[in-house]
């Protein structure tokens, strides 16, 4: 009986081998740790660094466009970076889309105007796979992990948003004036 048991477990870790599940394969960014690493080329063609945006608070957010709760995000997510871009927040989108996708990830963001790039793209990549779609992280101006959101742990809508990044973005709107000129509505 132990033997069928040991076989049956080495049997289902196989299989989540074979189909690309690792437990390992993810790094941890943990809520109240430094953020990993993230360096990747935007579709428009800048390179976005997450060390390099110091100072400002950064939405990371990971999707596909095959994924139907992403998409339901994806306008809350474009208010609210249309709304506070402006007051120092800036924003990714990290599409998990086949290479071979890319031109549907493109159409999918005329749409909206904060920048995205295909997590093939990434040159670092210390988040690694997500665990489930969509999968979204807060992270302050200090570049600490302060929120996560899932849709079965907390999904984004304009006011979990709000609730997470508003307090760390700083109470002077006027500092960042100069980071965007154009207003919050313009792209850098």
């Amino acid at each position: 009986m132990r033997s069928k048991l040991i076989w049956y477990a080495a049997l289902v870790a196989e299989i989540l081998a074979l189909t690309g599940f690792s437990p390992l394969a993810r790094a941890a960014a943990d809520v109240g740790q430094a953020a990993p690493e993230l360096i990747v080329s935007e579709l428009g063609g800048d390179t976005f660094d997450l060390a390099a945006e110091r100072g400002k608070v950064v939405i990371v957010n990971f999707w596909a466009t095959w994924c139907p709760p992403c998409r339901k995000e994806m306008p809350a997510l474009d208010a609210f970076y249309r709304q506070h871009h402006g007051q120092g927040l800036e924003m990714i989108g990290l599409s998990t889309d086949r290479p071979r996708d890319r031109s549907d990830v493109t159409k999918v963001m005329q749409s909206f105007n904060y920048p995205a790039a295909m997590l093939g793209d990434a040159q670092t990549n210390g988040f690694g796979d997500p665990a489930e779609l969509p999968e979204t992280f807060v992270v302050d101006r200090s570049g600490v992990v302060r929120d996560w959101f899932t849709p079965d742990k907390t999904p984004v809508t304009e006011k979990s948003l709000a609730d997470a990044v508003l307090p760390l973005l700083p109470q002077n709107p006027a500092a960042h004036a100069s980071v965007n000129p154009g207003g919050p509505n313009a792209k850098p």
